[in-house]
């Protein structure tokens, strides 16, 4: 039995998407509204790296990170829409073995970058709100590297771990996968070997990723809350709170749809749910996060401004 296992698996050169739906008429609908998502992503996304990187204004912790956010939505953004929507074009959508092995580890790093750069954007409202004057010594440039470096090798980490036991599975029943992308829980479903060690690893590394960064999201916008209601005047008390609106938007968005897909118990799992909710954080909150930033955001409207004016007048 284990050679046969062994040989199926060996064998398994490449797996069929089902994708989000088999009409045909639909697809060149999701088609076309996919790609102007896309689009915007890339331009939005695009946008807020170069207009952080070229005005000194924004060449502070805060904007440091929001660049970081923004190429992290960028990366897993790319990772699935251009796969996904090649294949609305094509009868057959196959992705080969090692394709869907890299798009597995390249996605599962981007999504668990994006919770560690959220909690660390959490963190950094946090000094900048309570404790304001020693924010320049406490978010120091070195400190700031430090974070994203740490964000970034928990993500690569983490996509690992969860990559390479996947990968280690026989899928021998089949090599369909009812998805649009290469996901831990869809093929775990393929398997005809024992996913119990696989489901404890993405429950509890992914579940720690999750809810450690939530856990200082949740502690910082307690004090950050508590800070705000002490202060006197209704103006400060509004400047305070617009400076956090847009990250707690993003985190609601984020957060609400990464836990409604992988800390549900397995008895509860559902494809069709699933591919809902992946569209959502695949496709449109990395579209959503630099309208959320920038619409949100003065400072942003206003250097776009600037820069408007000084290219074309």
């Amino acid at each position: 039995m284990e050679r046969t296992e062994e040989r199926n698996q060996t064998s398994m050169t490449e797996f069929i998407l089902l994708g989000l739906t088999d009409d045909s008429e639909l697809q060149i609908v999701l088609f076309s509204v996919f790609l102007l998502a896309y689009i915007i992503t890339l331009l939005g996304n695009i946008g807020i790296i170069v207009l952080i990187r070229l005005d000194p204004h924004f060449h502070t912790p805060m904007y440091f990170f929001l660049s970081n956010l923004s190429f992290t939505d960028l990366c897993y953004s790319s990772v699935i829409t251009p796969n996904m929507l090649i294949n609305f074009l094509l009868a057959r959508k196959a992705i080969s073995f090692h394709g869907c092995a890299m798009q597995m580890y390249l996605f599962g790093a981007s999504v668990t970058i994006e919770c560690f750069l959220l909690g660390v954007m959490a963190y950094d409202r946090y000094i900048a709100i309570c404790n304001p004057l020693l924010y320049p010594v406490i978010m120091s440039r070195r400190v700031c590297h430090q974070l994203v470096a740490g964000a970034y090798t928990g993500g690569l980490l983490n996509a690992i771990i969860h990559t390479s036991s996947t990968f280690q599975l026989s899928f021998c029943r089949s090599n369909v996968i009812n998805h649009f992308y290469c996901d831990v829980p869809p093929l775990l479903k393929l398997s005809c070997s024992n996913t119990f060690i696989n489901e404890i690893l993405m429950f509890t590394f992914g579940g720690f990723a999750e809810m450690s960064s939530l856990l200082i999201i949740v502690v910082s916008y307690t004090y950050i809350i508590s800070t705000i209601l002490r202060i006197q005047s209704a103006e400060g008390r509004h400047k305070a709170f617009s400076t956090c609106a847009s990250h707690l938007t993003a985190v609601s968005l984020f957060y609400g749809t990464i836990i409604f897909m992988y800390l549900r118990p397995p008895s509860s799992y559902s494809l069709e749910q699933d591919r809902v909710a992946s569209v959502f954080y695949t496709v449109v909150i990395p579209m959503l996060n630099p309208m959320i930033y920038s619409l949100r955001n003065k400072e942003v409207k206003r250097s776009l401004r600037r820069l408007i004016n000084r290219r074309y007048f």
